[in-house]
């Protein structure tokens, strides 16, 4: 003879909403850390507006940026004039191929930037690109 049981057993549930909190909370944190990744070598400068200026790669490049002010920095390094000189030499003599993107802010001095153009061609670096933002 079977005894029936007082209480029905339950039914194991799956709590959806718990889970759906931690996808989130994995989705903030994986762009948190995604857009912290991106590599800024650059200085922080006002970029001037081009209508016809495309994304380079920036894999293997080093970064010139001219204040306002007239500051030069290589790769967020202040640096003089002379001493960019040396250092894009020596830079060159490690990668025959090397990429310069140039930062210039849009109330930069435009001698100095021509100055820096100069100094590039007389080191044989071709593959330079002036930095923009669309407009």
């Amino acid at each position: 003879m079977k005894i029936p049981a007082t209480h029905q057993r339950r039914r194991a549930r799956i709590e959806i909403i718990p889970l759906i909190d931690i996808m989130f909370f994995l989705l903030a944190t994986f762009v948190i850390v995604s857009l912290s990744m991106v590599k800024n070598q650059g200085v922080e400068v006002q970029l001037p507006t081009a209508e016809t200026g495309s994304p380079q790669a920036r894999d293997q490049a080093v970064t010139v940026s001219i204040t306002e002010a007239g500051a030069l920095y290589l790769d967020k390094e202040a640096i003089a004039l002379d001493a960019l000189r040396d250092r894009l030499r020596s830079l060159q003599r490690a990668d025959p191929d090397l990429k310069v993107f140039l930062n210039g802010d849009q109330g930069a001095d435009f001698g100095i930037v021509m100055k820096i153009f100069d100094e590039l061609r007389l080191l044989g670096i071709t593959r330079v690109s002036v930095q923009t933002r669309p407009d």
